[in-house]
Order: structure tokens, then sequence, then C-alpha cells
């Protein structure tokens, strides 16, 4: 107990005057935000007993501001999982305190996108959204923009131009990396299968692209079937994977750019032997691990989920606080890849 640290520690650490200090503890009015985060942080570190206080009245002195973010599929392990990381980001962000509003999309059709936005536009300051590339999304997003709404762009592009920055990796890097995994994972030349979401997903069009370009290039004896909708969703994906194992025996690479993968796990599950089809799948979820525990799956590549949120809460605050600083842009984050054996 003699060495717990006092107010007067506090103080030292954050090289402020004891009585600046108090005025923190007393959630006194006056004190300037970032005085009383750097009193907060200085209490955290050395591990002041009311540190949990401190930050709490830190926090109470930020401004608010109303993050709204639009994801699509509910249901699935990715999107509940990005859902978890916003919310963890949201209550982490120092410079603001973050009221988030979280929605999924009740339809993939871009005109319910452009109408879902439209309606939480009107609850938040600043918006970001997983969506479609699509003329009624545009209008939209330029529309909230004019109307001091900014919108960012999460995973996959759309409204380019119009909205304020997309946040995401480098899609047409994530399909030639695919590409050139499957030609080793392959083993032997044969039939390569590709599944996008859909023609309007511009992330998933990149990925088609790079993933063509590369085979093109580097691994012409491939042969690369015509390219398969699923509109992302697990039952679509099971029966085309069905029909393709049954009709091409000689298939022996498959890619899904987007989701729909539990539909590809289990036909590989009841068509192939662990190994026989090689697989690159996009995102690691409980159901992709255990896809490759099994030895269907070569590699995941994976969103930064953490990162790309810690990212997008933080632009999103300073696109409402100093919209002026900020430029229309992209921000590329590197993908986490996944082997067999190092997880």
């Amino acid at each position: 107990m003699a060495n717990r640290p006092t107010l007067r520690d506090v103080a030292q650490e954050a090289g402020v005057s004891i009585a600046t200090v108090n005025r923190v503890v007393a959630g006194a009015p006056g004190v300037r935000e970032e005085t009383a985060l750097k009193v907060a942080e200085a209490a955290a570190r050395i591990g002041y007993h009311g540190h949990t206080l401190m930050s709490q009245q830190a926090t109470a002195l930020l401004p608010e501001v109303r993050i709204g973010v639009l994801l699509q599929k509910e249901k699935q392990s990715f999107y509940r999982g990005f859902a978890d990381h916003l919310v963890r980001s949201a209550a982490d962000c120092t410079t603001a305190r973050v009221k988030l509003v979280l929605e999924f999309a009740a339809s993939a059709a871009p005109r319910d996108a452009a109408a879902q936005l439209d309606r939480m536009a009107s609850r938040v300051d600043v918006l970001a959204a997983v969506a479609v590339n699509h003329p009624a999304v545009s209008e939209t997003v330029n529309r909230l923009s004019a109307n001091g709404v900014p919108t960012f762009a999460l995973l996959s592009e759309f409204a380019q131009g119009t909205r304020r920055s997309y946040i995401g990796t480098n899609n047409l890097k994530i399909g030639r990396g695919a590409a050139h995994a499957l030609s080793f994972a392959a083993g032997e030349q044969g039939k390569i299968a590709l599944f996008v979401g859909g023609n309007r997903w511009h992330g998933h069009e990149l990925r088609e692209t790079g993933f063509r370009a590369h085979f093109r290039e580097n691994a012409p004896g491939f042969t690369l079937l015509d390219t398969f909708i699923n509109l992302d969703t697990r039952q679509l994906t099971y029966e085309a994977t069905i029909d393709l194992l049954e009709r091409h025996p000689d298939l022996v690479g498959l890619y899904l750019a987007g989701g729909g993968v539990e539909g590809a796990f289990a036909a590989l599950r009841e068509e192939r032997v662990p190994g026989q089809t090689a697989m690159v799948a996009n995102e690691w979820t409980p159901e992709s691990q255990q896809a490759m525990d099994d030895g269907y799956v070569s590699l995941i590549v994976g969103t930064p989920l953490e990162q790309l949120s810690n990212i997008a809460i933080a632009m999103m605050v300073e696109a409402h606080q100093a919209p002026d600083r900020m430029q229309n842009g992209q921000v590329f984050l590197d993908p986490t890849l996944y082997l067999p054996e190092f997880f």
C-alpha cells in the first residue's frame, strides 16, 4: 500500500500541476479535453486506482460524433465479426464520443441500399457502407455529401469521385495473389473455377480481373471456366459447386472472391477428398478455419478488420470535425494471409 500511486504521481507523469489533476478528478468545468485525456492516460500508465473514472470524465468532455455504418449479411460470421470490431473501435475513440448507428442491409439491391443510406443519414453526421457500385447509390452519396453527410466506402469501391474515401484491401492485388497461390496449390494443370458475388461488386470485379490476368500472364496452361455469380449466398454456391464437380472431373482449383464460401466447403466435403481440388477463400471465419484444418483450403486471404475499423472510425470523426482537412482518396490495407499448419 505504501507504493500505491497517488494524485501527485499522476500529476508528475502527466506533466501538469496537482491542482489540474484535482480538477479532472472532480469533473470541474473548464478543463481542456486534451488535458483531461493526458491526465487519464497518465493515471492508467502508472496504475492509479481511479484511472477508470478519470477516463470516463475525460471522454465526457469530448464532442459527440454520430457515425452510421451499413454492413451486409447479418447472418454471416464475417460481418458479425466486423460489427464487433466497429463497436470496439467506436468505444475506444479518443478524439470524440462516438455514437455508432450500425445496420445490416435489408437487401443487396442497389436502390434498396440507396434508400437505407438515405434513412440512416437523417440520424448521423457521417456514413460508411459496404455497398454495390451502382448509379442509384452514387446519386444518393452525391446528394448526402452536398447536404453535409460525407460517405466512406468499405471493402468494395462505390461512388468514386463522390464518396469521401475508400478503406479496404487492394482488390486487384488480392485477385492476382489468389491466382498465384492457386496455381501452385493445384499441383497439376486443369480447370479453374471462380465465383463472385455479383457484377455490381466493384471489389469482386477487380479480384476477378487480377485473378484472370495472373493466369493469362503466368500460368496459361490452366483453363479458366466462365465466372459464376453466387450472390454471396451459401445455398447457391453449394448447388453450383456440386454441379461443377460433377461436370468437370478435372477441376483442380476453386476461388471464391466474396461470400458464400460455406456452400463450397460443404460441396467439396461431399464430392472430393481433401486436396483433390485446391481452394483459396476470402476471410478468416470459424467455417473457413475448419475447412483449412480439414485440408480443403490452401489459403485464406483475410481483411484486417481491427485495423480497418480503427482507421475508419478515426477518418470518419476527422471528416466531421475537420472536413476541409481531408481529401478524397484510398486507404489500402495489407491482407492477412492464413496458411495450413500456421494457425
